[in-house]
C-alpha cells in the first residue's frame, strides 16, 4: 500500500511545502489542510487531496480532514498546527469510543499525550533536558515583576525572554538591562487586542489570531541567560522515541540576531544528536522535531535552548545515510527497507529558499540553492511579497510599536503575591 500522511499548515511559509514535494517524490501520498486562499502549497503538483483549514473552527478542519484522507500520519509544520491536534486529542479522548481512533492517530503521529504540555512550555523542555544531563542555560518561568526583581540578583546581563506558541524569533527578546527587560516583559504579556486581530484578518489573510483572543489566552515567558556565541540546530525524525535520521547544521546568516536562519552548515554536530536522542527517547516522541542551541564563542560548549515540536527547513532535504528524513519516514510508514537515494548536494552551505531571498544581502550565490527548480509556478508563488511585508502592514507595525510606547501597560498581578 502506498504511504500516507496529512500536513497541516496554519501560515503561509514553505515548510508545509517543501515536505510535500519530498514525500511525493518519495512515493508518500499527501494531503494537506491548510488556509483556503493564497497558499502556496496550492501551486505544487505534489498533493493528492486539500482541505480548508478554518481559523475559527480549527479542530472541525482536522478531523474532516483525518476522516477523508485516512492518513497513517499527521504531521504538523507550525506551531499552531501542534496545539491544535494537542486540542483535538482532548477532544477526542472525551468522547470516548467514538473518538478513539482520532486520539490513536495523533498519538501515532507525536506520541504519548502526556508529552504534549512538555514540547509546548520552552520552560518545560529545559527541565527535562536538564533531567536527562543535558547543558542548557540558566532559566525561570517569570510572573511578573517581582520574578524579574530576583532573578537579578543572582544573574548577570544581558537576558534572553521568550514567550511560548511563538516561532521565527517574534517571540524573543534580548535584554541588555533590568528596566529593558521588565518593559519587553509587559508588552509580551500584554493580551492581544482587537485593532491587532482585525489587522490580522485583513492584512496578513490570517484567521487562527482570533481563537486565541477570544479565549484571552495568557502568554507564559521564560527567561534566560544569554550564551555568547554562535547560533545552531538539528532536525530529527523519530517513531516512538528512536530517532530514525536526522541533520544538524550551524547557522552561517540569519535574518536578526533571534530570527530565522538563511544560510546554514552541514556538521556532524554529536552534542546535537545527542540531545536529540535523549529528548526523543525521554518523551516517547513520533514524527518531526527541531532543537535549537547556542554554541558558546568561549568553550565551544553547546547549549540546547529550545524545541520546535513539528516540521523545521532541514526536514526536506535528503542528505544521503543517517541523514535523509524523507526515506526513513517511507521506509517506517511503509514497512520496507531504506532505499538511500543519493543526497542532493555533496557541498555543507546550504542557503535557504526563500529565507535568503527575502533578506538582505547578496546570500544566494553561497553553497547549493534549495531551490524546487522544478516547480516554477511555485517559485513564482513563493517569491510574491508576503502580506506582512506589505506597505500596509509595514504602516501599522510602526503605528503599533509607537502606541506600546506611549501606553505602557500596568504590571499584571503575580499569582504567587499575596
Amino acid at each position: 500500500m502506498t504511504p500516507k500522511v496529512l500536513l497541516t499548515d496554519t501560515t503561509r511559509y514553505s515548510c508545509a511545502t517543501r515536505l510535500a514535494i519530498g514525500f511525493s517524490k518519495a512515493g508518500i501520498e499527501v494531503s494537506a489542510v491548510l488556509p483556503a486562499r493564497g497558499h502556496p502549497l496550492l501551486m505544487t503538483r505534489a498533493l493528492s487531496k486539500t482541505f480548508p483549514y478554518s481559523g475559527l473552527h480549527p479542530l472541525e478542519s482536522l478531523q474532516a480532514a483525518i476522516k477523508a484522507s485516512e492518513p497513517q500520519i499527521v504531521i504538523p509544520c507550525d506551531d499552531t498546527g501542534v496545539q491544535h491536534l494537542h486540542d483535538l486529542h482532548a477532544q477526542a479522548s472525551s468522547q470516548g469510543q467514538s473518538g478513539a481512533s482520532t486520539a490513536a492517530l495523533i498519538e501515532r503521529s507525536l506520541g504519548p499525550p502526556e508529552s504534549f504540555p512538555i514540547v509546548s512550555s520552552r520552560f518545560d523542555l529545559l527541565k527535562i533536558a536538564r533531567e536527562e544531563g543535558l547543558r542548557v542555560p540558566e532559566m525561570s518561568f517569570l510572573h511578573g515583576g517581582g520574578d524579574i526583581r530576583s532573578w537579578a540578583e543572582k544573574q548577570k546581563l544581558p537576558w534572553v525572554l521568550k514567550a511560548d506558541g511563538t516561532w521565527g524569533g517574534r517571540g524573543v527578546r534580548i535584554a541588555r538591562t533590568q528596566k529593558e527587560a521588565e518593559q519587553f516583559f509587559l508588552r509580551m504579556t500584554r493580551p492581544m487586542g482587537a485593532p491587532q486581530v482585525f489587522k490580522r484578518l485583513v492584512v496578513n489573510r490570517d484567521a487562527f489570531g482570533v481563537r486565541p483572543w477570544w479565549n484571552r489566552a495568557e502568554a507564559r515567558i521564560t527567561v534566560q541567560s544569554h550564551i555568547q556565541g554562535r547560533p545552531a540546530n538539528c532536525a530529527v525524525v523519530c517513531q516512538e522515541g528512536r530517532v530514525l535520521a536526522g541533520i544538524a547544521v550551524e547557522v552561517v546568516s540569519s535574518q536578526g540576531p533571534t530570527g530565522p536562519a538563511m544560510v546554514v552548515r552541514v556538521v556532524e554536530g554529536p552534542e546535537m544528536m545527542v540531545c536529540a536522542e535523549r529528548i526523543a527517547r525521554r518523551l516517547k516522541l513520533t514524527g518531526f522535531f527541531g532543537l535549537d542551541f547556542m554554541i558558546e564563542e568561549e568553550t565551544d560548549a553547546t547549549y540546547l535552548i529550545e524545541m520546535n515540536p513539528r516540521g523545521t527547513p532541514l526536514c526536506h532535504l535528503q542528505l544521503g545515510k543517517g541523514r535523509d528524513m524523507v526515506d526513513a519516514l517511507w521506509a517506517q510508514l511503509s514497512g520496507q527497507p531504506l532505499r538511500e537515494p543519493p543526497p542532493v548536494t555533496q557541498q555543507d552551505l546550504i542557503t535557504y529558499f526563500p529565507q535568503a531571498w527575502h533578506g538582505k544581502g547578496n546570500l544566494p550565490a553561497l553553497g547549493f540553492q534549495d531551490i524546487p527548480q522544478d516547480e516554477p509556478e511555485l517559485v513564482r508563488e513563493i517569491l510574491r511579497p508576503w502580506p506582512d511585508r506589505s506597505i500596509l502592514a509595514l504602516a501599522y507595525n510602526k503605528l503599533w510599536e509607537l502606541w506600546l510606547y506611549l501606553t505602557p501597560p500596568k504590571e499584571p498581578i503575580s499569582p504567587n503575591s499575596t
